[in-house]
C-alpha cells in the first residue's frame, strides 16, 4: 500500500480537513470503524453475549502488539491507562526510605505522580534538567547515586517530539542496576522499538495517539525479573489460573502478566486496536516510521525557512519522531485560527504542537505553515 491508498482509509479528508494532532488523539481509519461497528451489530441484534465469539480477536491484539514491541505476549498486560499502568509499578515494589528515583522536568504528568506519591513512604524524586528541550543520558547519568533504584523516561518527549536514546539509557541501567521504565505513549505506532535490546523493564502505552485505536485501553510490558518483584496490590477474578473454577477460591496467580488484568476488559477497543494494527501490517511498520521522519524533517526545515524556531532545531535523526514544535507569543489564537479554517494542531504549555503522521503529505504540511503565516497578519 502507498500513501495514496493508505489515505482512502481516511473518510475525514474528504471534508477538506488537515489534521495534525495525532500525538493528542487519532483519527479511526474505516478498517477500525468497521470492526466496532461490527461488535455493535452483535452485540445489540445478534449473539449479544460474544465474550468467547470475540475471543481471537482479543488474543491477536496483543499477539500483534507484542510483536511491535519485539516482547512476549505473555509478558504483556492490558490496563486502562498509562497512569494505572505506572502504579502497578510504582505501587508493587518494595522501597526503602532514602530510596531515589529519577525523572525528568518535562515529563507529561502521567509519568510523574504515581512516583510522586511515593514520597510519604520516604522515596526521594531527582527531576534531571532539560537542555533545550532535550533530557537524555547526559543529564540523567548526573544524578545517579548508589541509592538511585529506578529510571522513568518517556521514549518521546510530549511538548518538544525529542525521541530518547533508550539504547544508552537501558544500558546505563543495567550496569548500575537499577529498574529502567518508559512510556511510550508518543512513540510505539509512530517508531519501531526492540523493548529486550533496550533493557527495558517497565513499558507503558496508549492506544488512542499513534496507534490509532480507542481511548481507555492502555498495556504494559513487565520483564519476567521485574515481576518477581512486585508485589500484586490488586488481584480479581481474571487474575488466577482456574478462572472459570467460580467457586474454587483459590488465590493462586497466573504466571503471565495477564495476573495483573483484574477483570472485564474494554473489549471494543481491544478490538479496535486488532483492527488498526492489520491495518498498520498493510503499510509496513519500517515504511511508517520512515514516513514519519520525513515528515517531521520536512516541517521543521519548512519552519526554519519560513523564520519560526522549532524547540528541535540540529538534532540527528535518531531522535526525532512525530512532534514538531515551537513557540509563539500568541500560540493561541493561531491554533484558533487554524481550527476555523479546518486545519487541526494544538497548543501545550504556550508551545504550538503539530504532529502528522505517516499518511499526511508535503502538501499538506506546505498548507498549514501558509495557513500559520497568514493568521498572524489577521491577529
Amino acid at each position: 500500500m502507498d500513501i495514496k491508498g493508505a489515505r482512502n482509509y481516511f473518510p475525514y479528508l474528504k471534508s477538506g480537513k488537515k489534521y495534525f494532532n495525532h500525538a493528542a488523539i487519532s483519527p479511526l481509519p474505516s478498517d477500525v470503524n468497521e470492526k466496532i461497528c461490527e461488535y455493535f451489530q452483535i452485540r445489540s441484534e445478534t449473539e449479544i453475549e460474544p465474550y468467547f465469539l470475540t475471543l481471537s480477536q482479543a488474543t491477536s491484539a496483543k499477539d500483534k502488539l507484542a510483536n511491535l514491541l519485539n516482547v512476549s505476549s505473555k509478558q504483556l498486560a492490558w490496563s486502562p491507562n498509562v497512569s494505572s499502568s505506572l502504579n502497578v509499578l510504582a505501587q508493587g515494589l518494595k522501597w526503602e526510605y532514602g530510596d531515589e528515583i529519577i525523572l525528568n522536568n518535562i515529563e507529561f504528568p502521567s509519568n510523574i505522580y504515581p512516583f510522586l506519591n511515593l514520597k510519604k513512604e520516604g522515596v526521594t524524586i531527582l527531576f534531571a534538567e532539560a537542555e533545550k528541550g532535550i533530557v537524555d543520558v547526559t543529564q540523567i547519568e548526573k544524578l545517579i547515586s548508589p541509592r538511585t533504584k529506578l529510571i522513568s523516561i518517556s521514549m518521546v518527549q510530549f511538548l518538544t517530539g525529542y525521541r530518547a536514546d533508550l539504547i544508552s539509557l537501558g544500558n546505563l541501567c543495567k550496569e548500575k542496576g537499577i529498574l529502567f521504565c518508559v512510556d511510550g505513549i508518543q512513540g510505539v505506532g509512530a517508531i519501531e522499538i526492540n523493548i529486550n535490546e533496550c533493557n527495558i523493564d517497565f513499558f507503558t502505552g496508549g492506544t488512542h495517539k499513534w496507534l490509532m485505536g480507542l481511548q481507555g485501553l492502555g498495556y504494559f510490558y513487565i520483564s519476567e525479573g521485574l515481576m518477581d518483584r512486585i508485589e500484586q496490590k490488586h488481584v480479581g477474578w481474571t487474575s488466577v489460573k482456574n478462572t472459570w473454577n467460580l467457586l474454587d477460591y483459590q488465590l493462586d496467580l497466573l504466571e503471565s502478566a495477564d495476573r495483573y488484568q483484574c477483570g472485564t476488559l474494554p473489549r471494543v477497543a481491544i478490538i479496535a486496536l486488532d483492527a488498526s494494527l492489520n491495518f498498520f501490517e498493510k503499510f509496513g511498520f519500517s515504511k511508517i516510521e520512515k514516513q514519519i521522519i520525513d515528515n517531521s524533517t520536512y516541517l521543521a526545515e519548512l519552519l526554519i525557512k519560513k523564520g519560526y524556531k522549532p524547540l528541535l532545531e540540529s538534532i540527528s535523526k535518531k531522535n526525532i519522531a512525530g512532534i514538531v514544535s515551537f513557540t509563539h507569543g500568541n500560540a493561541k489564537m493561531i491554533i484558533d485560527k487554524l481550527e476555523m479554517n479546518n486545519t487541526i494542531c494544538t497548543t501545550r504549555e504556550g508551545v504550538i504542537r503539530i504532529s502528522p503522521h505517516f499518511y499526511n503529505t508535503k502538501d499538506e504540511l506546505n498548507d498549514l505553515v501558509a495557513e500559520i503565516m497568514e493568521a498572524e497578519k489577521v491577529i
